[in-house]
């Protein structure tokens, strides 16, 4: 199959509104934006901020606990008037290092309306990952719970910049003694009104690490306005999130997004792009609640999840969907969904899973791309989803008005009236309203129908507007920000072909950055952390092709003399590198040998091993 062009063809004659909602668009980006304004502080100012439910918490037992966007505000004005008594100030960054939970959604709220600049750090940061970050970043301030304290606690004494902790329920008798403020006494002494800054849509709004194939992890600066950019493609991806796509029914300007009844859940972590600009923010820009699950995934948790709250949008990695296809191959037996949207990134879904969500779920799945700097930029808008009332379209209330009960095996109703284009399985998409997008070669010009190139975006939208997308550049870095273009295109490094329908189709990595079970690994971050085990002279960390997971992380150690290979001492290089940095960063399988491909000038050749790695997985 040549870039799934040979797919059934059938789709294609189902309506395609893409060429007329791309030339139709038109960006509007105020002087003035603040990401907590939209999505917090409008909504609790309105007559139903007490009853409207901004965050459900899903327990595994017991009941869910919603906090409405009245309760968010308020605790953010809290919050804000306990980091201004500590000295944050306009600019500053603040670390958040939390799970998906109220206090986590709180945190941002609570920094963006000062102008400071969150900075969100995962749980599955070892010690040695975090202490980077906050050296880097200089953050002033770090906010952390029972699951991240004692990582932080054990490098703070690196981070002279790091003035305050403030831990959030604490357990530990010693944790509570070695963090500066106690949350919840600290927020229960700020019971009054914050007055928000008035910040610019250009201003730094959050500061988010991401890994590279040479040197430490970059730190992307994203400024308020990349939240306007991010919409055009969530809304797509998500099929409208719940509003109706009839024209009478446009907003007027400066209205509130209301006529939605859509709840949002994702596993994806809150301190990734995924988690807070795919799912977090934009849900609560929409006044729409959204689930948080503080826990592990499983595909058992996820049905139970979705059944238990109405889930109606969701954001699922091709490898969540992959457990759960294979868990529950007939899910409707054991749940009753209501789905209408299911968003994939992160690697290829793949024509079975495709399949599975249009006959199991109920939905055809709307594959994304993008990246960090520049986020949410390619994908579908399939606007298909199971009806409410039967299989007959030609029954249904008018498009888009009504709930779906994600019954799978029923038949996908097609709402794409005025808005929407068909999704080609395994397809990357297009280019979303407002985003334009093109595969080019090395001197910037775009490539023919067929011929690999990087996939890029151009600075300018096709009416010549300024995209929003944009990162403001990395975080004290200006050689990697002006690497990152040619001209006014801004090159993601991620190869790709275009087909004459203009879907674009992946086709790997142009650098050595890579994907594991939806994770962006950058290997220099794991073979410096792997060299500075006694027994590890030098390191090349490559992906392996895997049917599960898309790839896994594999190690080729050249040794130190003295040392062994040995089934302990792969154990122990597992270990070294799982507790420094995360755990899904750790080498599933590392292979000794006597010398590594280098350069004439010294660069490891990790393409070699690479391909090394991909022949021998055909020859299986």
């Amino acid at each position: 199959m040549t870039h799934g062009q040979t797919h059934d063809s059938t789709r294609h004659a189902a309506p395609d509104f893409y060429d007329a909602m791309q030339q139709g668009f038109h960006w509007s980006v105020p002087t003035h934006f603040n990401m907590a304004e939209v999505c917090s502080r409008r909504w609790a100012a309105q007559t139903d901020a007490q009853a409207r439910v901004a965050i459900v918490t899903h327990h595994a037992e017991g009941p869910a606990h919603t906090h409405s966007y009245a309760e968010l505000q308020h605790a953010a004005n809290s919050l804000s008037h306990v980091l201004q008594g500590l000295g944050v100030a306009r600019g500053d960054r603040v670390a958040i290092v939390l799970p998906q939970r109220f206090e986590t959604a709180v945190a941002y709220m609570a920094v963006l309306q000062m102008g400071a600049v969150a900075m969100p750090l995962s749980l599955l940061f070892g010690p040695e990952a975090l202490e980077y970050r906050l050296q880097d970043s200089e953050a002033v301030v770090a906010i952390v719970d029972d699951a991240s304290v004692g990582n932080l606690l054990a490098v703070r004494a690196q981070c002279p910049a790091l003035r305050e902790v403030i831990g959030i329920d604490l357990s530990n008798a010693s944790d509570m003694l070695h963090v500066d403020v106690d949350y919840t006494s600290a927020l229960a002494a700020q019971q009054r009104h914050f007055e928000a800054v008035h910040t610019k849509a250009e201003e730094g709004a959050v500061l988010i690490y991401t890994s590279g194939t040479t040197g430490p992890p970059k730190g992307a600066l994203i400024p308020h306005r990349a939240l306007i950019g991010n919409l055009t493609g969530f809304v797509c991806s998500q099929n409208w999130f719940g509003f109706p796509t009839h024209r009478e029914a446009a907003l007027a300007p400066h209205a509130l997004p209301t006529g939605s009844d859509a709840v949002f859940w994702s596993p994806a972590d809150w301190a990734w792009t995924g988690g807070l600009m795919d799912a977090l923010l934009p849900s609560l820009y929409f006044g729409r609640p959204i689930v948080a699950w503080n826990g592990r995934f499983s595909p058992e948790l996820a049905f139970t999840l979705m059944q238990h709250h109405g889930v109606t949008h969701t954001f699922l990695f091709p490898t969540a969907l992959k457990a759960m296809m294979k868990a529950y191959p007939e899910p409707s037996h054991q749940f009753k969904l209501q789905l209408q949207a299911i968003m994939s990134a992160g690697e290829a879904v793949g024509d079975a899973v495709f399949g599975y969500c249009q006959t199991q779920l109920g939905v055809t799945v709307n594959e994304m791309f993008g990246q960090t700097e520049i986020n949410y930029i390619v994908g579908n808008c399939a606007m298909e989803w199971a009806p409410t009332l039967g299989t007959d379209v030609s029954s249904l209330p008018p498009e888009g008005a009504q709930t779906a009960l994600g019954r799978p095996g029923g038949g996908l109703g097609n709402f794409r009236v005025n808005v929407g284009w068909p999704a080609k399985p395994g397809s990357m998409g297009k280019g979303y309203p407002g985003h334009r997008v093109a595969v080019i070669d090395e001197e910037g010009r775009e490539c023919p129908v067929g011929v690999p190139g990087d996939v890029a975006l151009n600075r300018y939208n096709q009416h010549g507007q300024p995209d929003p997308i944009f990162f403001l550049g990395y975080w004290k870095n200006d050689k990697s920000t002006v690497g990152k273009f040619t001209g006014d295109w801004c090159r993601t490094g991620d190869l790709a072909v275009r087909d004459e329908d203009g879907y674009l189709w992946y086709q790997g990595r142009a650098d050595d950055v890579f994907k594991a079970a939806g994770y962006r690994i950058g290997p220099s971050e794991i073979e410096n952390c792997l060299v500075k085990h006694a027994a590890v002279a030098n390191a090349a960390v490559v992906p392996k092709p895997d049917a599960e997971r898309g790839a896994l992380v594999k190690a080729y150690v050249v040794l130190a003399p003295g040392f062994e290979a040995s089934d302990a001492l792969v154990a122990e290089l597992q270990t070294h590198v799982r507790g420094k940095l995360a755990p899904y960063e750790y080498p599933k399988e590392i292979e000794f040998t006597p010398e590594l491909p280098m350069t004439t000038t010294g660069k490891v050749q990790r393409r070699v091993l690479r391909l090394q790695e991909e022949e021998r997985a055909k020859a299986k």
